[in-house]
């Protein structure tokens, strides 16, 4: 369910506003491909700079802690940055929001790249530049429901995430030769380049028509905070420490004080956990007495599942099963991973694995578009700060954790482990979305 900046309306079902666009595709809307366009660039100039602070530390400090330290603050700020800067996207034209932050932090990677400036102040720069993703990342999200409604939203969150994992592998694989050719600040400065040209996308690209707030956005925020229930408790406490603190965690209660939405974050959150084989592969390929090539191949095994999988949910599975299929596909992202220690050999676990990240991939599309549609625009941005910034915490959660667990046993206990759990909770999630609403579960 949408509802639309300042209509007041509000359907059972999301309606396309031009039907020849469910044919021709979310390409077929000109503000969404600006947006495309823009993330493709920003994501692969990200990686281009994750390879290049990471050679740059190193060959600075000499430092492979250091060089890890920072190439990991170039993930976790974004927790912050979306639970507490993500309500911005509520309040400001998203258009706006989307250019400036690109345009603060083109500034921000420039002053990295430039000689002087020593580890501490890299650091803190590298901060900056993370934190300013949240809002970013929250406009870009609150913007799409906007421009795709109907069964488009749903096949343009495939195209994302199936484009921005392929610019993830070329900008990794293009960074380092930009950082061969150009040295690493020279690098830098290509990641810079890609922010202006990100903002000069949207700008020509994404009318404002699109970009401006509902009308009333505090109005919705005060709304959702009076009826929090029960944890709203520390929304109260918040209040009384200050606008800010009380403005920057109202996504709190626009989520958790709504059945459906609540549970659809769950589920989003639980298939954090899935992330795992990834993080595992090096271990496992070391334990089952596999080479580098080994590596490569695990690692690329739950992303190219992770491709067909949100192609399959976009255009293949039809949009009344989505939201009814979340539990058998998160059972089947568990279930692979369950069965990794009795993988006979690397192609097994490649096997298990793509289908892994297959299921997981199109239960989460399934759950951001079903979660999509059950916010009002007013709040989005807020909201979908709160659902990110949750994901991006259970990830972190499950690889050290499952990090742990695998240095103590071994790593295919540790995935078969974590496959058990996530079985568990899936299957434990399906009274929760039963209870949530029409539309949620079957």
């Amino acid at each position: 369910m949408v509802e639309r900046g300042g209509s007041g309306t509000r359907g059972d079902e999301p309606r396309d506003p031009d039907p020849a666009a469910g044919v021709r595709g979310p390409f077929s809307v000109p503000d969404f491909r600006a947006l495309w366009t823009a993330e493709v660039l920003s994501v692969a100039g990200d990686q281009v700079a994750r390879v290049a602070l990471t050679v740059l530390v190193l060959s600075e400090t000499g430092s492979v802690a250091w060089s890890a330290g920072v190439y990991a603050l170039t993930f976790l700020p974004a927790l912050l940055g979306g639970l507490l800067l993500g309500h911005l996207a509520d309040r400001w034209p998203r258009r706006r929001l989307l250019i400036g932050t690109d345009l603060v932090r083109a500034g921000l990677v420039v002053a990295m790249a430039v000689p002087g400036p020593g580890l501490p102040v890299l650091g803190a720069l590298l901060v900056l530049v993370v934190l300013l993703g949240g809002p970013h990342t929250a406009a870009r999200s609150a913007l799409l429901p906007d421009l795709l409604s109907g069964d488009l939203l749903a096949r343009g969150l495939a195209l994302r995430q199936v484009s921005v994992q392929v610019a993830q592998v070329a900008g990794f694989a293009g960074g380092g030769l930009l950082v061969a050719t150009l040295t690493p600040r020279g690098a830098l400065l290509v990641d810079a380049a890609t922010f202006v040209g990100s903002a000069v996308l949207l700008a020509l690209g994404v009318r404002s028509r699109h970009a401006a707030v509902a009308a009333g956005p505090s109005a919705a925020t005060a709304a959702a905070l009076a009826a929090a229930p029960g944890p709203g408790s520390a929304m109260r406490w918040a209040a009384r420490y200050g606008a800010w603190w009380r403005t920057a965690l109202a996504g709190l209660p626009i989520v958790f004080g709504h059945p459906r939405r609540r549970s659809l974050a769950l589920m989003a959150w639980m298939l954090g956990i899935f992330v795992l084989p990834e993080a595992l592969a090096a271990a496992y390929a070391v334990a089952i007495g596999a080479g580098p090539a080994a590596t490569g191949l695990l690692m690329a095994a739950d992303p190219a599942g992770s491709a067909v999988g949100a192609l399959v949910v976009a255009y293949v599975l039809p949009a009344r099963l989505r939201e009814r299929g979340l539990v058998p596909l998160a059972v089947g992202a568990a279930l692979p991973l369950a069965l990794t220690p009795l993988a006979a050999g690397l192609w097994q676990a490649v096997a298990l694995w793509a289908v892994s990240g297959a299921c997981a991939t199109a239960c989460l599309i399934a759950a951001q578009s079903g979660f999509a549609r059950a916010t009002p625009s007013a709040v989005r941005g807020s909201a979908v700060g709160v659902a990110a910034s949750g994901l991006v915490a259970t990830q972190g959660v499950a690889v050290l954790a499952g990090g742990v667990l695998a240095e103590w046993t071994a790593p295919a206990t540790a995935l078969g482990v974590f496959g058990a759990v996530g079985i568990v909770l899936a299957l434990g999630a399906f009274r929760m979305l039963r209870s949530a609403g029409p539309g949620a579960v079957a």
